[in-house]
């Protein structure tokens, strides 16, 4: 039963997502295909549970190959979960972490934080902006404002675009009534990112550009045709090594 309700759940927020983000998505997707277009990067962080949506952006079957995760193994949550929120609250690693890219003055960043309130990712975007490369911040405004600005200030607030997760306090939905489980914010995070992939791949064919996508490696021909974009990008992007 409970699965049946919960499908539903969420089948109706993603539609809800896919509706109240439908101007930003195309105002993001308009930000990575100039990107694109000029040979720059676009670049994904997140910590804790926020990299999945990092992983999902890099190195993915149908994904952009022109992507770089701004990353410390010191944000990663199965090498010690209270190392990686001690990490993720600590003032000055997010600055010395987008310090390493060198910038062309074409770079997108996407910031995955749905309370983003804590020090990484508040600063990744107030570093960027002050760097002037735009910022997507893929967060919950909602989720925000009810939890305090550990970082003196939030994320939804630092951010050239906005796309709205949805979510509420806590980051749980289910029991509706009185949710205590089953988070929808990884759930929003893949749903926006392959929302602007689509977008770009369609406006990118109207405009006669080709979209650097990966292949799978697991499928006839994919490694000889991943082969050329892992030369492209490999001295850009060191986590392709």
């Amino acid at each position: 039963m409970a699965e049946d309700v919960y499908g539903g759940q969420v089948l109706a927020h993603l539609a809800k997502v896919g509706e109240h983000n439908a101007d930003a998505l195309d105002d993001v997707s308009d930000l990575v295909l100039a990107c694109v277009r000029a040979d720059g990067l676009v670049l994904t962080a997140g910590a804790g549970h926020s990299l999945a949506a990092v992983a999902e952006t890099f190195f993915r079957a149908g994904g952009l190959a022109c992507v770089r995760p701004l990353f410390t193994e010191e944000l990663q949550v199965f090498g010690g979960a209270r190392r990686a929120t001690a990490a993720e609250r600590r003032p000055g690693l997010a600055r010395s972490v987008f310090g390493l890219v060198p910038l062309s003055g074409h770079e997108v960043l996407f910031v995955f934080s749905n309370s983003g309130i804590n020090h990484y990712p508040v600063e990744l975007a107030v570093t960027a902006l002050a760097a002037g490369c735009p910022v997507v911040a893929v967060t919950s405004p909602a989720a925000s404002a009810e939890t305090p600005a550990r970082a003196g200030t939030k994320l939804s607030v630092n951010a050239t675009i906005i796309l709205d997760t949805l979510t509420g306090p806590g980051d749980v939905s289910y029991p509706a009534e009185h949710p205590v489980t089953a988070s929808l914010s990884t759930l929003s995070n893949a749903y926006l990112w392959n929302q602007v992939l689509a977008r770009v791949f369609d406006k990118a064919a109207a405009a006669g550009v080709e979209v650097p996508l990966w292949q799978s490696s697991n499928s006839e021909g994919g490694d000889a045709a991943n082969a050329s974009l892992l030369d492209r990008y490999g001295d850009r992007v060191p986590q392709l090594g």
